[in-house]
Protein backbone atom coordinates (compact mmCIF):
# COMPACT_ATOMS: atom_id res chain seq x y z
CA UNK A 1 0.00 0.00 0.00
CA UNK A 2 1.51 3.47 -1.24
CA UNK A 3 0.15 6.81 0.79
CA UNK A 4 1.17 10.27 -0.49
CA UNK A 5 0.54 12.21 2.41
CA UNK A 6 1.00 16.02 1.71
CA UNK A 7 1.22 17.24 5.65
CA UNK A 8 1.78 15.94 8.73
CA UNK A 9 -1.67 15.53 9.81
CA UNK A 10 -1.47 13.45 6.25
CA UNK A 11 1.04 11.00 8.27
CA UNK A 12 -1.15 11.32 11.43
CA UNK A 13 -4.09 9.95 10.07
CA UNK A 14 -2.30 7.17 7.75
CA UNK A 15 -0.59 5.95 10.70
CA UNK A 16 -4.17 5.83 12.52
CA UNK A 17 -5.28 3.59 9.91
CA UNK A 18 -2.51 1.35 10.39
CA UNK A 19 -3.02 1.70 14.05
CA UNK A 20 -6.42 0.44 14.01
CA UNK A 21 -5.92 -2.89 12.09
CA UNK A 22 -3.06 -3.96 14.09
CA UNK A 23 -3.31 -6.27 17.01
CA UNK A 24 -1.58 -7.33 20.11
CA UNK A 25 2.01 -9.03 19.19
CA UNK A 26 2.53 -7.16 15.56
CA UNK A 27 5.48 -5.46 15.52
CA UNK A 28 5.84 -2.30 12.78
CA UNK A 29 9.10 -1.82 11.53
CA UNK A 30 9.83 1.88 10.61
CA UNK A 31 12.82 2.73 7.81
CA UNK A 32 13.06 6.67 6.38
CA UNK A 33 15.91 9.30 7.00
CA UNK A 34 15.95 11.90 10.39
CA UNK A 35 13.40 13.69 9.98
CA UNK A 36 10.89 12.01 7.64
CA UNK A 37 7.84 11.36 9.75
CA UNK A 38 8.26 8.32 11.61
CA UNK A 39 7.42 9.59 14.52
CA UNK A 40 4.25 11.48 13.66
CA UNK A 41 2.97 8.26 11.90
CA UNK A 42 3.48 6.34 15.48
CA UNK A 43 1.45 9.13 16.84
CA UNK A 44 -1.24 7.66 14.73
CA UNK A 45 -0.69 4.52 15.49
CA UNK A 46 -1.21 5.40 18.98
CA UNK A 47 -4.19 7.01 18.19
CA UNK A 48 -5.50 3.87 16.40
CA UNK A 49 -4.73 1.79 19.16
CA UNK A 50 -6.97 3.95 21.57
CA UNK A 51 -4.32 5.45 23.39
CA UNK A 52 -4.52 9.10 24.48
CA UNK A 53 -1.10 9.78 25.90
CA UNK A 54 1.36 12.17 23.90
CA UNK A 55 3.76 10.47 21.81
CA UNK A 56 7.23 11.49 21.82
CA UNK A 57 10.24 9.90 20.51
CA UNK A 58 12.11 7.32 22.83
CA UNK A 59 15.67 8.24 20.72
CA UNK A 60 17.12 8.48 24.35
CA UNK A 61 15.37 6.23 26.80
CA UNK A 62 15.29 3.06 23.60
CA UNK A 63 11.66 2.38 24.26
CA UNK A 64 8.74 4.09 25.48
CA UNK A 65 5.57 2.57 26.60
CA UNK A 66 2.31 3.66 26.35
CA UNK A 67 -0.97 2.19 27.72
CA UNK A 68 -4.00 1.85 26.35
CA UNK A 69 -6.66 -1.06 25.02
CA UNK A 70 -3.85 -2.59 23.52
CA UNK A 71 -0.15 -1.18 24.66
CA UNK A 72 2.13 0.61 22.37
CA UNK A 73 5.90 -0.17 22.72
CA UNK A 74 7.67 2.81 20.83
CA UNK A 75 11.76 1.58 20.10
CA UNK A 76 14.23 3.78 18.65
CA UNK A 77 17.32 1.68 17.63
CA UNK A 78 19.18 5.00 16.32
CA UNK A 79 21.74 4.88 19.32
CA UNK A 80 21.95 0.77 19.37
CA UNK A 81 24.75 -0.69 17.84
CA UNK A 82 23.06 -4.35 16.65
CA UNK A 83 20.37 -6.11 17.79
CA UNK A 84 22.24 -7.72 20.89
CA UNK A 85 21.54 -4.57 22.26
CA UNK A 86 18.28 -4.82 21.92
CA UNK A 87 18.16 -8.41 23.01
CA UNK A 88 20.10 -7.31 26.20
CA UNK A 89 16.71 -4.62 27.12
CA UNK A 90 14.39 -7.22 26.90
CA UNK A 91 12.67 -7.08 23.68
CA UNK A 92 11.76 -11.03 23.65
CA UNK A 93 9.73 -10.16 27.38
CA UNK A 94 8.06 -7.19 24.78
CA UNK A 95 7.61 -9.35 22.19
CA UNK A 96 5.15 -11.66 24.56
CA UNK A 97 3.62 -8.77 26.72
CA UNK A 98 0.50 -8.86 23.86
CA UNK A 99 0.98 -5.01 22.62
CA UNK A 100 1.72 -3.59 19.77
CA UNK A 101 5.63 -2.90 18.85
CA UNK A 102 6.53 -0.13 16.49
CA UNK A 103 10.60 0.10 15.94
CA UNK A 104 12.51 3.53 14.49
CA UNK A 105 15.55 2.65 12.98
CA UNK A 106 14.71 -0.91 11.71
CA UNK A 107 17.17 -1.45 9.49
CA UNK A 108 20.09 -1.68 12.82
CA UNK A 109 17.95 -4.56 14.44
CA UNK A 110 16.75 -6.25 10.91
CA UNK A 111 17.84 -9.95 12.58
CA UNK A 112 15.66 -9.41 15.63
CA UNK A 113 12.41 -8.58 13.96
CA UNK A 114 9.68 -11.39 13.50
CA UNK A 115 8.61 -12.93 10.71
CA UNK A 116 5.64 -11.07 9.82
CA UNK A 117 6.72 -7.47 10.19
CA UNK A 118 4.89 -5.05 9.24
CA UNK A 119 7.00 -2.45 7.38
CA UNK A 120 6.72 1.39 6.65
CA UNK A 121 8.97 2.68 4.91
CA UNK A 122 8.61 6.95 5.01
CA UNK A 123 10.67 9.28 2.09
CA UNK A 124 10.40 12.72 1.99
CA UNK A 125 9.22 14.04 -0.97
CA UNK A 126 9.40 18.33 -0.92
CA UNK A 127 9.34 19.97 2.77
CA UNK A 128 6.32 18.55 3.80
CA UNK A 129 5.26 15.91 1.62
CA UNK A 130 6.18 12.13 2.20
CA UNK A 131 5.52 8.87 0.33
CA UNK A 132 4.35 6.14 2.27
CA UNK A 133 5.05 2.32 1.81
CA UNK A 134 3.14 0.06 3.85
CA UNK A 135 3.56 -3.78 3.23
CA UNK A 136 2.85 -7.02 5.07
CA UNK A 137 -0.73 -5.51 6.19
CA UNK A 138 -3.88 -6.09 3.46
CA UNK A 139 -5.35 -3.09 2.02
Amino acid sequence: MTIVSECERDTVSAGERLGKRLRPGDVAAFYGDLGAGKTAFIRGVAKGLGITARVSSPTFTIVNEYPGPVPLFHFDMYRLASSDELFEIGWEDYLERGGVCCVEWSERVEDALPPGTVRVAIEKTGESGRLITVEGVSE
